[in-house]
């Protein structure tokens, strides 16, 4: 019988990443300072984000593990034979490939790189139970360190070649809104508008990232009821005149997630959700005044609160004001340190970036009803904040059809 390898290197074809190489050496250098300050020897990631953040390799799991181990010397990405040459061409680094003859491939090729008995740094966030106990008894290790939240705190500070792909993709969401505003009409399902907007958006990546890989580029586009919760998918529901209507573009490029939302209302739009959504934009445009280097989070979460109290709207609030963005997405991915709500005491500096987004959800059957949102990504700068968001907001622009 053929001699069968637990692992092995598939290396063909030419490398290409979001960044260039002295990127992801300097946020390597990053983490190995944090691992030296913590005494970790060996880092084993298995996030999407901090993969991806890493190496530049998103991966597509199918139920197989993927990983990252980071030494003081290596940095290797460990996937799936299923993926062939496919990892290493997009990861800076080394790759081994594991082969699945054999149960828990995976951890030897893991293993092959940190070696037993190491202080191993892992995730705490995300390292299953199944996968720790194995960890246990490939790995050996001398001591384990939770190395998320270092991490996380690294990756909430952007560098200007992340800064600069996030306003690419602030303004390919634009593209998407645009769109998405063209394809409303009596009558569309909100599965055409999305669609509109999803291949807006997919096209305008192709045509700024020609060597990119395309994937993930979504739009959830709701109406009338279906607008009461940010993230509720689309349906086949046809468009009414009068239906509040809620935008939301969500372009994707390289593991990095950007946003367009907006309030929006098909011909019409009544006195009582006029009144809702004028104060909803109100608050946008104040929480966007406060964004400032030494203000925090807590502190502006706070502001906003009062602003709608005065107003008997707080009841109506339904999520935190904003997050931050970066190597983030619908199902990985989350810097929850730069959330603009009540519990994060987070200052915000220049290199963060982070969305102001306010969030009023009316109940059925009173007066202006529905869900009202508005979204802008700005740039903590040394004098400010930037808004790399175009698309107009409000009812001036916006009552459409």
């Amino acid at each position: 019988m053929t001699n069968r390898p637990d692992f092995y290197r598939f290396h063909q074809g030419e490398r290409v990443l979001p960044f260039a190489p002295a990127e992801y050496d300097a946020r390597l250098a990053g983490l190995r300072a944090a691992m030296a300050a913590e005494g970790v020897e060996a880092c084993v990631f298995t996030s999407m984000h901090n993969i991806a953040y890493y190496s530049g390799f998103l991966y597509c799991s199918f139920g197989r593990p993927y990983g990252l181990v980071v030494t003081a010397t290596d940095s290797v990405t460990i996937s799936a034979g299923i993926d062939a040459g496919q990892p290493w061409r997009r990861c800076h680094g080394d790759n081994i490939t594991y082969t699945d003859w054999a149960r828990d491939n995976y951890w030897r090729a893991v293993r092959s790189v940190t070696g037993e008995g190491r202080v191993i740094g892992f995730e705490g966030d995300h390292l299953t139970l199944v996968q720790s106990q194995k960890l246990e008894a490939f790995l050996a290790p001398k001591a384990r360190v939770d190395i998320a939240p270092a991490t996380m705190r690294q990756r909430m500070m952007k560098s200007p070649a992340e800064i600069a792909l996030i306003r690419a993709g602030a303004n390919t969401a634009d593209v998407g809104g645009y769109a998405i505003r063209e394809a409303i009409a009596v009558g569309a399902r909100e599965i055409d508008v999305a669609m509109a907007g999803r291949d807006a958006m997919e096209r305008e990546i192709a045509r700024r990232f020609p060597d990119a890989e395309f994937r993930d580029t979504w739009v959830w586009f709701q109406s009338g009821i279906n607008t009461d919760g940010a993230h509720n998918p689309v349906t086949a529901r046809r468009l009414e005149v009068g239906d509040i209507l809620s935008l939301n573009a969500f372009p994707m490029i390289s593991g990095y997630y950007t946003a367009l939302e907006r309030t929006l209302f098909l011909r019409e739009v009544d006195d009582a959700s006029l009144a809702i959504w004028q104060a909803n934009v109100a608050a946008h445009e104040y929480g966007m005044s406060l964004l400032r280097p030494g203000a925090t989070c807590a502190g502006i979460t706070a502001a906003i609160n009062a602003f709608f109290e005065e107003r008997d709207l707080l009841q109506y609030r339904t999520f935190g004001y904003g997050h931050s963005f970066g190597v983030l997405g619908h199902y990985y991915g989350r810097e929850a340190g730069l959330e603009l709500r009540e519990d994060i005491d987070t200052i915000l500096e220049p290199g963060m970036v982070i969305s102001m987004e306010p969030m009023l959800t009316i109940p059925e059957g009173q007066p202006g009803a529905g869900g009202y949102r508005e979204h802008d990504i700005l740039v903590i700068t040394e004098a400010g904040a930037e808004n790399i968001t175009a698309y107009p907001y409000g009812p001036g622009f916006n009552v459409v059809g």
